[in-house]
């Protein structure tokens, strides 16, 4: 293969050349795709197996024309961690989790044919860029203290920080900030990986590892099955989470037709891309793994390597797939120190809120006009403020609750405009 060839979307790939750049691939969302296990409190294995088989569905559904590695998805991080905490905890809490995921995937495939239908304009009508931005915002920041709980550098009043778990944290948070800004080439694809890596060193170093669980876990294993558990509270939880995977869906396939120099949202089809996306989300759901959502660490490889060809994503998910069935891997994954995980989330949890505000910025959008500071200002104080609004068994506060606000205003304003009396048109 020459230096700087671009590898097309169709074409096949030597073996020798196709399991290296697979691994390339795997490693990129490894780090980022079994954190999201591990924030739950779950075993990795049964998301690295679904993550694997709805990235290998994923290019089914699409024809083979758009290169996309399905991973797991952040944007349902607080509603999920909300469940699970008030609904017993564990793998209980988590069954809930799971049905809110498996409506919001089924509520993306409906959305998906009605896209088809009639397009996706409607969306910026009911959560314009301006209500968006800081609904994305509060899936982070609403997250803040959870983080540090992680970490150990926050607990009770008369918490105290043990000075390993801020030895490990530090380093951690780190070289994930540092390596974000100076690493080059293919390690600035992966300074998360490389994060997790460092912090998990330094817990070796430090007596902070148990290796127990490694050395009793069989060499192949069967990854867990749950299946989901429904209630309507939950599910109402979850589902402002729709609209926001929607837009990042549609913002993941324009940049990924800008990487590979084809219209990906006209061909295969945008309808075909959010199906294939959330069918898996609801099917991943149903059995005990994670949301999946379209993984820009995935096109991050594929811009700087040049090799769009979907025979090496789908050798990606096949080796995710065979590292699943390896049950001493997913026991050392599930070793990871609090503080290792603290430090990643702290960046992360932070990245996410800041990318509610690049969504704000990369839109343009002009708070000169009275109902856009109007939007965002009511959102974040919603979401921020602990208000909590009850209507019958169901509690709505937070994120959720500064979504529905935001959407509400947003049809208002619509329908004010259809009418002619707003001052700003």
């Amino acid at each position: 293969m020459e230096k700087n060839k671009i590898i097309q979307v169709n074409e096949k790939v030597p073996i020798g050349k196709l399991i290296p750049l697979s691994l390339q691939h795997m490693f990129a969302m490894f780090g980022a795709s079994v954190l999201v296990p591990i924030l739950f409190g779950i075993n990795p294995a049964i998301v690295l197996l679904m993550n694997g088989l709805g990235t290998l569905f994923f290019i089914f559904v699409t024809k083979g024309k758009a290169p996309a590695y399905l991973g797991s998805s952040f944007a349902f991080l607080g509603p999920a961690i909300y469940i699970i905490g008030n609904y017993g905890g564990g793998m209980e809490g988590f069954a809930y989790a799971q049905g809110g995921f498996v409506v919001v995937g089924l509520g993306g495939c409906i959305l998906a044919g009605i896209i088809y239908k009639f397009g996706a304009d409607w969306i910026k009508v009911v959560l314009p860029p301006a209500a968006m931005g800081p609904v994305v915002a509060l899936i982070g920041l609403t997250l803040a203290g959870t983080a540090a709980e992680m970490a150990g550098l926050k607990g009770a009043d008369d918490f105290v920080i043990e000075p390993v778990n801020l030895i490990i944290f530090v380093v951690t948070l780190g070289v994930a900030t540092f390596g974000s800004i100076l690493f080059k080439k293919f390690l600035a694809v992966i300074p998360i990986l490389i994060a997790v890596v460092a912090g998990y060193v330094t817990a070796g170093l430090c007596g902070a590892l148990d290796f127990t669980a490694v050395e009793q876990a069989k060499w192949f294993s069967i990854p867990q099955l749950q299946i989901a558990k429904f209630d309507i509270t939950a599910i109402l939880i979850m589902l402002p989470v729709l609209l926001v995977i929607v837009t990042e869906h549609i913002g993941h396939q324009v940049v990924a037709s800008k990487v590979v120099g084809a219209d990906l949202v006209k061909d295969p089809g945008l309808h075909r891309s959010l199906f294939a996306d959330n069918f898996s989300t609801a099917v991943s759901g149903f059995v005990g793994a994670v949301p999946t959502t379209t993984y820009s660490e995935n096109l991050g490889v594929m811009a700087v390597t040049k090799v769009y060809s979907v025979y090496v994503i789908a050798g990606a998910a096949i080796l995710s797939i065979a590292f699943s069935f390896i049950g001493k891997i997913s026991a050392l994954i599930m070793t990871m120190p609090g503080p290792v995980i603290g430090g990643i989330s702290f960046l992360l949890y932070g990245m996410i809120g800041a990318n509610g505000i690049r969504l704000m910025v990369d839109a343009r959008v002009d708070y000169s006009k009275s109902r856009n500071l109007v939007l965002t200002s009511v959102i974040f104080v919603t979401g921020l403020s602990g208000v909590k609004i009850s209507l019958g068994n169901v509690e709505l506060e937070g994120m959720v609750l500064a979504a529905m606000v935001g959407m509400v205003l947003s049809i208002c304003f619509a329908i004010l405009d259809k009418l002619k009396l707003t001052n700003d048109q």
